[in-house]
């Protein structure tokens, strides 16, 4: 159990984006959102995000008059403010009086004024111009009783590199690595006769220049977050200095690659994302809905499991996916709650008011621009707001999973980068969310973690294609399974170190005692060949019959472990599928062949019935149909959740169940409605 994220508004929160200064000539329009808002049962709103033009229109000159018009006239009508920094995009006047404010690609060409994002990270001058504004916001806000957190930037993300971002990486690479000898050591730089005879050399990877470097490219992402993250704190100094009781959240996106999240969990009060599924793709609706799961739970689990904050959704349609699709009946509720579900303590929109101009005016938005408050949508999002304010005792509450996988975005940088075995792509997003959704049809709650995160708490951790192994993970994951734990990896795991260098002695390098194999050679498969593993005789799973393996297969040996499955076809035949090793207390599991979810789903059925995992209710999910925890000091919150057009009929276990928005009894039978959810609570075990 946590504490709310700000003590002043401890309960769920529900509100949007809202843009006023977009309709500062139409006064009758701000009134009339205040109208709505409460209709809409919202209590939050967030301000300012792409507001510097308004707030400083030249040079030195600002306008905060609009502002505290603005932030008034909502902490009058009960509504509470994220109020943003506006750094995600400058006023016209910086760019063009000075340009060295704007990005240069990769290319080394510098970008025109426009778009989001498109300024530099190490920019002196724009550092001074955002610590000046920042200031002034702290100063004129920080004390305003309407101002519950400090919404910083939006969406970081992209690289530049001009002149001042060359220098501030060499500046990084030296401070790493202290001497040429140990630079040309981790990149390898004897390759092709790329070595490095002074610092001054080393730049940043081009398209017209070096990419072939393995171990500069993935340094040059350690860069890039770094210096997002330094610019970030930059961002928060003069917001500190005048109120560090504030808290500042960066709002964060879908599985993004570009940054490492993890180095900025420190830094952040609360974690917050912005999330717009695809729903109601009808060939695979269970897989939008666990990978939805997915994010969220890899969020949640930044800071240890403290509740986050679902910063964006959008109440009906996106303006920029392929197919930008309506939600239908229901589907908003339900989407809004597995947020909650899964620990936000929010439920918040892009956008309020639908834009009259420009790229996002088709952007779903609570209010239509018929702008009243007789729509379909408007309804659905009045209902998310009701049902969130009899959530009260939610706040704070959390989970604690007994399984983790491992997902690490620099790992999933340098499988990007190898270059083999598949070069049309492995699949790593891909495969880790088909492990999780096998835990996910169970109503096994699951922790997303990066590979340096401690794994005591857990019974079960899963770490599919970790083919990099940094310095310290391999000893980790030993200790973890001498202890008792069960380790599950994959092919292409163990393969090289933190510098992208291979293991030298076999593969799966630091894994290998662990999981008792020696993997010789791997191999890929075209997209029409697939291969199979069966299970032959007894096994402590009590797994049998065949299954099929695409893509990718391990041919390993057995040193201390034991086959389970083997090969069906092709000259490997009859050698190890999938293996075992006793190790310690613990045991470790090895996939040799990338199997498909239906091996999963019965794998990981079996282990967690062996290993004794946990379900959220102790009966059976029919298809489709999840359970979802969150738990305060005293009681349980289920989530039942329905993600198909179809009714579902589901019986619950021996607990006694309230119906948390009726306040009433459940029966043990409960009927689902399409795309519906049923929130109950029960005494915590």
């Amino acid at each position: 159990m946590f504490k709310p994220f700000n003590e002043k508004v401890p309960k769920m929160l529900h509100g949007a984006d809202y843009n006023p200064e977009q309709w500062l000539d139409y006064p009758e329009i701000f009134e009339e959102d205040l109208r709505l808002m409460k209709l809409a049962n919202v209590n939050v709103m967030s301000v300012g995000i792409f507001s510097w033009a308004k707030l400083e229109p030249e040079e030195g000159v600002y306008d905060f008059e609009w502002m505290d018009h603005v932030i008034d006239r909502l902490y009058e009508n009960g509504i509470s403010v994220f109020l943003a920094t506006p750094s995600g995009a400058r006023p016209t006047w910086m760019s063009e009086k000075y340009p060295e404010v704007l990005r240069v690609e990769s290319n080394r060409v510098r970008n025109l004024h426009g778009m989001r994002h498109n300024h530099c990270y190490t920019s002196p001058v724009y550092r001074e111009k955002i610590e000046q504004m920042n200031t002034k916001l702290a100063e004129r806000y920080s004390k305003h009783p309407g101002v519950i957190a400090w919404h910083i930037s939006n969406e970081y993300g992209g690289e530049c590199h001009c002149d001042y971002c060359q220098a501030a990486f060499r500046e990084w690479v030296k401070d790493k690595y202290k001497t040429l000898d140990a630079l040309n050591h981790a990149w390898w730089t004897t390759f092709w006769s790329h070595t490095y005879t002074s610092f001054s050399q080393v730049e940043s990877p081009a398209p017209h220049g070096e990419t072939m470097v393995h171990g500069q490219n993935l340094d040059w992402k350690r860069f890039v977050t770094d210096q997002t993250l330094d610019f970030y704190r930059h961002e928060i100094k003069p917001l500190r200095a005048k109120d560090p009781n504030i808290p500042v959240t960066a709002n964060f996106m879908e599985l993004f690659e570009g940054l490492n999240y993890d180095k900025f969990a420190d830094d952040l009060d609360v974690v917050s994302w912005d999330s717009y599924p695809t729903w109601h793709d009808f060939e695979d609706e269970r897989g939008v809905a666990s990978y939805t799961a997915m994010n969220h739970d890899w969020f949640r689990a930044l800071k240890g499991g403290k509740p986050f904050l679902l910063m964006e959704s959008t109440p009906s349609l996106t303006n920029w996916q392929d197919i930008s699709k309506l939600k239908k009946p229901g589907m908003h509720l339900l989407s809004s709650l597995q947020a909650v579900a899964h620990g936000s303590d929010s439920v918040q929109y892009f956008q309020w008011r639908k834009s009259r101009g420009s790229s996002e005016k088709f952007h779903g938005a609570v209010v239509d621009h018929v702008g009243h408050e007789h729509t379909r949508v408007f309804k659905e999002v009045s209902v998310v707001g009701e049902t969130l304010s009899q959530l009260d005792d939610l706040p704070g509450a959390s989970v604690k999973p007994e399984v983790a996988i491992i997902f690490d975005n620099e790992n999933r940088w340098a499988i990007k980068d190898a270059q083999g075995p598949r070069n049309i792509g492995v699949h790593y997003e891909k495969t880790v969310h088909e492990h999780y959704q096998a835990f996910w049809e169970q109503g096994i709650p699951v922790d997303v973690i990066g590979m340096d995160r401690d794994l005591s708490d857990y019974k079960l951790v899963i770490a599919p294609m970790l083919y990099m192994v940094r310095e310290g993970v391999g000893e980790k994951i030993e200790q973890f399974t001498k202890a008792g734990g069960t380790f599950v990896s994959t092919y292409w795991s163990g393969i090289v170190n933190e510098h992208d260098l291979c293991f030298l002695g076999g593969f799966p390098g630091p894994l290998r005692q662990t999981l008792g194999i020696w993997s010789e050679e791997i191999d890929a498969l075209y997209d029409h060949e697939q291969n199979g593993l069966l299970f032959e005789g007894k096994n402590n799973l009590s797994l049998s019959g065949q299954y099929q393996i695409k893509e990718l297969c391990d041919l390993i040996h057995l040193e201390s472990a034991e086959a389970l499955a083997y090969y069906t076809d092709d000259f490997y035949q009859g050698r190890p599928a999938v293996t075992v090793n006793s190790f310690g207390k613990g045991q470790a599991y090895y996939l040799a062949g990338r199997t498909t979810l239906d091996f999963n789903r019965d794998f990981y059925r079996q282990l967690a019935k062996t290993t004794g995992l946990k379900r959220v209710v102790e009966t059976h999910l029919p298809k489709d149909v999840t359970a979802t925890i969150r738990s305060n000091d005293t009681h349980d919150f289920i989530f039942i959740q329905n993600f198909s057009n179809e009714e579902k009929q589901m019986d619950l276990d021996h607990y006694s169940y309230v119906d948390v928005v009726t306040n009433e009894p459940t029966n043990q039978s409960l009927l689902l409605t399409p795309y519906s959810i049923q929130v109950l609570k029960r005494k915590r075990s």
